[in-house]
């Protein structure tokens, strides 16, 4: 009863992302109870894995007592306050731990990925003004980009379905070969691949870089593209190129830092620092609205004027809110004392042993990078990821596919014995609905 109650209040009440609604006469909402640790329960009591981290942002599993202790403890003594003319101790030590970590200066707060893309856009192009070179206002990313769906953001992404109907609302960026080695010709590899696209790059700022202002990239793995992974060669190449022709280059990390990728950040994995760095998703480890877009000195400086016009005047309300702070800080030190990222390493080769054997499946391009696992599956079935979204909820595992492409992202927490769950259950949906 429960069950039915709440389907009928949240229909008639909320407005579902990413959803058409009219889809939900057909395919009922589930209504979640609780959750603890990879596992979210309905009202009925039936379990469900998370394999998409609820959507990539939670890292430690749901219910973790050291980041709700962090946020009580908070609570406690500040809850929020305006962080124009203010300041108050968790923002501050979060802004040094994030950068010691990346090797960035400054950070400005906001509270979600979209928000974070939008101030580094911004900041470029303001920096640019700034400086005296205002004809520096134009953009760069990758064809099959992503980098949220806010107006700015969605100027610099390239995924039809998001982008096409509010086109005429959005300022035009120009967009470059994607690296994704899926692209590469036959018996190119995903190195030479990445290379041919960088020099790509290289043309055309030698022929644009007077106009161009920032080239935005999600290092390594373009995930909303159907997890495209690349080789670093490219994000080395990138960081070199921008350099010499005066380009920022700004690093959209919303999705793939906190250990994604294996390392903390992606950029980690070429040896390179971009200008702007956007993060958001596992920041808080899936507990509250947190993001941050860190940038370096040099530009911070160039907004530090008498003049209130040169400032970065962009605000948000809840700018670095300190119980979002807290958890953020309760994460990042978890990272430390369960040595996450050398356990990942532990559960990644596991994972690659056990699907390295999967000949007997209908799939192709099987990836991996970090905690993140893809496969393209070859199936005529139109409506395969609606489903396989079904079938897989039926079985106890939540996934969403992109298109025909099924992926991992879990918790880092994930035992050995909920993976086994994971990919066996996975195997036979595959086998169900291709």
């Amino acid at each position: 009863m429960k069950n039915k109650d709440l389907l009928s209040r949240s229909l008639k009440s909320v407005w579902h992302p990413c959803t058409q609604m009219k889809a939900h006469e057909t395919l009922p909402l589930l209504p979640i109870a609780s959750g603890e640790g990879v596992w979210l329960k309905d009202f009925e009591g039936k379990c469900y894995l998370d394999g998409v981290s609820s959507w990539w942002v939670n890292l430690f599993g749901h219910n973790e007592p050291r980041i709700k202790a962090a946020i009580a403890e908070q609570l406690n003594t500040l809850e929020h306050v305006m962080l124009a003319g203010f300041t108050h101790e968790p923002v501050v030590q979060l802004s040094e731990k994030l950068g010691s970590l990346t090797g960035l200066g400054h950070c400005f707060y906001a509270s979600d990925g979209a928000s974070s893309t939008e101030i580094a856009l911004k900041m470029s192009f303001h920096y640019w003004r700034n400086v005296g070179q205002p004809k520096k206002n134009q953009f760069l990313s990758l064809q099959n980009s992503y980098h949220g769906e806010t107006i700015g953001a969605l100027s610099v992404t390239d995924v039809a379905i998001f982008k096409d109907t509010y086109a005429p609302l959005l300022r035009q960026s120009a967009q470059m070969p994607s690296p994704d080695a899926r692209l590469a010709e036959a018996g190119e590899d995903a190195e030479d691949y990445a290379n041919r696209c960088a020099d790509f790059l290289e043309a055309y700022l030698i022929q644009h870089h007077a106009e161009i202002a920032a080239f935005i990239i999600e290092p390594l793995i373009q995930c909303a593209a159907g997890m495209g992974m690349y080789s670093p060669i490219y994000l080395k190449r990138a960081r070199e190129i921008c350099t010499q022709y005066q380009v920022h280059l700004i690093a959209d990390e919303i999705a793939v830092g906190f250990g994604r990728t294996g390392t903390m950040f992606a950029c980690e994995q070429a040896n390179i620092t971009p200008d702007f760095i956007c993060l958001s998703k596992g920041i808080t480890g899936g507990y509250l609205p947190l993001s941050v877009t860190l940038t370096s000195d040099e530009i911070y400086q160039a907004f530090y004027d008498d003049s209130v016009a040169r400032g970065f005047l962009h605000s948000h309300s809840y700018t670095g809110n300190a119980l979002a702070c807290s958890a953020a800080l309760a994460t990042l030190a978890i990272f430390e004392q369960d040595e996450v990222l050398a356990n990942n390493q532990d559960k990644t080769a596991y994972i690659n042993t056990q699907i390295s054997i999967w000949n007997d499946l209908p799939i192709a391009n099987i990836r991996n990078q970090g905690m993140i696992w893809a496969f393209d599956t070859q199936t005529k079935n139109q409506q395969f990821q609606q489903h396989f979204y079904q079938q897989a909820l039926a079985e106890g595992l939540l996934l969403r596919p992109i298109g025909n492409t099924v992926y991992w992202m879990p918790p880092y927490i994930i035992s050995q014995e909920e993976i086994d769950f994971m990919l066996n259950t996975t195997k036979q949906v595959v086998l169900a609905c291709a």
